[in-house]
């Protein structure tokens, strides 16, 4: 009996600790410091939220630009599903979804005839990669800008525009934020 007082106390002193000042501390800290981190990174069209630039999205017409396939469950993108296929690259099924892949856009994208970036190929990790690389961007130049019926070098300029260049360039590889990118080409009506 005598153990159960200190453990009764010690247990309520550790949840107000852990349980309420803590996150309430850290959430206002974040509030505070970094609230558009914090709050998702969302992006916003006429006073639409549209999305996060943190979670790819499904674009499939031909004047968008697409992003990585997404290996979630149920549908693309599905932020409560994020996982890769778990497919090994042994698995026969892989072979035939990469396949698949490279036909769609090899339909899609005809006056391309070099190699598919690898990322327009393969989904990522998490399966909801908001980000394609610059040689994926320029591989859908020539569909999208003939489906919006745009010059090319006014969507290479876009493309430009919409890069994150990794700093310094040896951390890693600029990308394009695929939603941005085609919001920027939503804008120029």
């Amino acid at each position: 009996m005598s153990y159960l007082r200190p453990a009764l106390v010690m247990l309520i002193l550790l949840t107000l600790i852990t349980g309420i000042a803590y996150p309430l501390l850290t959430t206002g800290l974040s509030q505070l410091l970094m609230s558009r981190a914090a709050n998702g990174s969302l992006l916003y069209q006429n006073d639409n939220v549209v999305g996060s630039a943190l979670i790819g999205q499904n674009f499939t017409k031909p004047g968008y630009f697409w992003g990585r396939p997404s290996a979630t469950a149920n549908s693309a993108y599905n932020a409560l599903a994020s996982g890769g296929s778990n497919l090994a690259t042994t698995n026969p099924a892989l072979d035939k979804a990469f396949i698949a892949r490279a036909t769609q856009l090899r339909q899609a994208n005809p006056a391309m005839s070099g190699p598919i970036p690898v990322d327009l190929l393969t989904a990522s990790g998490s399966g909801l990669d908001p980000q394609i690389s610059v040689a994926a961007a320029q591989y859908q130049l020539a569909r999208v800008a003939s489906a919006r019926q745009l010059p090319q070098a006014q969507i290479a300029k876009l493309i430009e525009e919409n890069t994150d260049h990794a700093t310094p360039n040896f951390m890693g590889e600029s990308v394009v934020n695929v939603l941005k990118l085609n919001m920027a080409l939503d804008g120029l009506k």
